[in-house]
């Protein structure tokens, strides 16, 4: 399934905003250091956008547990381009980067057969 006009734009956005430093400017006129950026820019955005969504899957799993039913047309609604929660000024520890994770769960128990593509509002 391809992405939307709209999802491309969302996600160079968030991508710009990942990339905050300069401004949206290239800041070497080198290709191979401007192929360099990119690549960093889309790696460092991919994964702040898995973090988004180990997150909410999280979030969902807490609610289920709570006794909550999930609709799948409202979880569809909530988009991994969060950034309200990111300190990008932060001091950030590296103590932890030892520390293997545990392994994330990718299941999600919740009944997405119901939504079809006609059935999934369009994002605004």
């Amino acid at each position: 399934m391809g992405q939307s006009r709209s999802d491309t734009s969302t996600r160079s956005h968030f991508s710009d905003w990942v990339r905050f430093g300069q401004r949206g400017t290239v800041a070497h006129n080198d290709p191979v250091e401007q192929e360099k950026d990119v690549k960093f820019t889309s790696l460092l955005a991919s994964l702040v956008i898995f973090h988004n969504t180990l997150d909410i899957a999280d979030a969902v799993r807490q609610l289920q547990a709570e006794g909550h039913v999930i609709d799948p047309l409202d979880l569809a609604q909530i988009s991994p381009y969060l950034t309200e929660h990111i300190n990008r000024f932060g001091a950030y520890s590296t103590h932890e980067l030892g520390i293997t994770p545990e392994d994330y769960d990718t299941r999600l128990d919740v009944d997405f057969s119901v939504l079809e593509d006609d059935q999934v509002p369009a994002a605004a």
